[in-house]
């Protein structure tokens, strides 16, 4: 974790995992509700050095209580960015390193994304994402580099023990079939199915080409 600063009333941490970046907008709140930007380009250039990539696909997901989705990625390439955000409900969300040859590879960060904070992840191309939901049907919105395509959809198990994610306690996880057949990040390693770092640079790089 490393310290936050304010880009234009934006709250902007860079997080321990190379290029993974948190943005906690402004909430406004009156009796109406709230009014939220999860995404301002200003806060997001002047930390990532460009507006946001290009983007290809916006999708969401529901998730009751207890669902335990991830740990995903994108083979690379093609690879696939991603800025996530959570406009309802509660996610215990976890991003990991899962670049060979990363200086933070093997390493994980933890944040919650709610619909109160609406705060926001940048997740560069090769840095898989899990999240626990922690209340029925929260939302997780997607703005994507690249289309789905499912047979370049990767996961790595969240509950690899090597990896030591903490789950909170009292929850037990709903996982899809894929999900818990998922290998562990050695074993994906060790079979070929992770991406190396270089590679995924050089793919984020081109997207703003």
């Amino acid at each position: 974790m490393k310290e936050g600063k304010a880009i234009g009333g934006v709250q902007v941490r860079r997080l321990a995992i190379e290029g993974a970046v948190e943005f906690t907008p402004p909430v406004y709140r009156d009796e109406r509700g709230l009014f939220a930007s999860p995404y301002q380009e200003p806060a997001f250039a002047g930390t990532v050095g460009w507006p946001l990539f290009p983007v290809r696909d916006i999708s969401h997901n529901l998730s009751a209580r207890g669902v335990l989705r991830g740990i995903h990625y994108t083979a690379t390439p093609p690879g696939r960015a991603k800025y996530v955000y959570c406009p309802y409900g509660r996610v215990q969300d976890f991003l990991v390193d899962l670049r060979v040859g990363s200086p933070t590879f093997g390493r994980w960060e933890s944040t919650e994304l709610d619909g109160d904070t609406c705060r926001a992840l940048y997740i560069p191309v090769g840095v898989g994402h899990a999240f626990l939901s922690l209340k029925d049907d929260s939302m997780i919105v997607y703005a994507m580099s690249e289309g789905y395509v499912a047979e370049n959809e990767r996961a790595v198990s969240p509950l690899d023990p090597a990896l030591g994610l903490p789950l909170p306690a009292g929850i037990a996880p709903i996982q899809s079939d894929r999900d818990r057949a998922a290998p562990t990040l050695a074993d994906a390693r060790d079979r070929g199915l992770l991406t190396d770092y270089a590679v995924c640079r050089d793919v984020e790089a081109k997207l703003w080409q």
